[in-house]
């Protein structure tokens, strides 16, 4: 399995459990969480990640994710993905991810655009 591969699963799982400790495995302590690129909000560091996710989480069940690697270098990679939340919205998606070579993402940049059903 690819790093990208498992990272990418690491972070369906946190989503799914929402458990402080998946989501912070994910990231390096220095990471940088960006909504969009350069984003002046962005999240800075492991602890506040983990707060900014848990206070946006989506609970488990009011969404599907499907996703595939676009491309994978060492210490980057790129994922394309369909966020569907039934009751909402339909995202297209795009991420940057920056791996560390403990396989901890450093800054992960996300795209997503509402799509029309």
């Amino acid at each position: 399995m690819s790093a990208g591969t498992d990272w990418v699963e690491r972070y369906v799982t946190a989503w799914e459990t929402n458990d402080p400790d998946d989501i912070g495995a994910l990231f390096a302590d220095h990471a940088v969480y960006e909504f969009r690129p350069d984003d002046p909000e962005a999240l800075r560091g492991r602890e506040a990640i983990i707060d900014g996710w848990l206070e946006a989480k989506d609970e488990p069940g009011d969404w599907t994710f499907e996703w595939a690697i676009l491309t994978e270098q060492p210490g980057l990679v790129v994922v394309e993905g369909r966020t569907d939340y039934p009751a909402e919205k339909l995202y297209d998606n795009l991420w940057v991810i920056r791996l560390d070579a403990d396989g901890r993402a450093t800054r992960f940049t996300e795209w997503y655009m509402a799509r029309k059903r």
